[in-house]
């Protein structure tokens, strides 16, 4: 379930840092609301965002790009799997 609060996206935070991305927060005028340069791996989400829009985006970034699950905790693995569970059922 998605929950918009703060300790919800520490938790995707949390699976950028694990992965080989590098999440900024910076001002911007992204169409999105965020940009991702994958040859770089790097992730830009507009700071001025609020959560909601943060984790939004977040989320539409997680479902396009693909991130190496090896270096996850089991913890976050499991938090992934469930992540993109519910969002194919929906």
């Amino acid at each position: 379930m998605i929950k918009y609060t703060t300790q919800f996206l520490a938790k995707l935070e949390d699976l950028v840092a694990e992965s080989d991305y590098t999440l900024r927060y910076e001002k911007g005028n992204f169409k999105s609301g965020y940009c991702v340069l994958k040859d770089q791996k790097i992730i830009i989400v507009n700071k001025f965002y609020p959560t909601e829009g943060k984790i939004n985006a977040m989320l539409d970034i997680l479902k396009n790009v693909v991130l190496d699950m090896s270096r996850f905790t089991e913890k976050n693995v499991k938090f992934y799997s469930e992540l993109f569970q519910q969002s194919a059922a929906a």
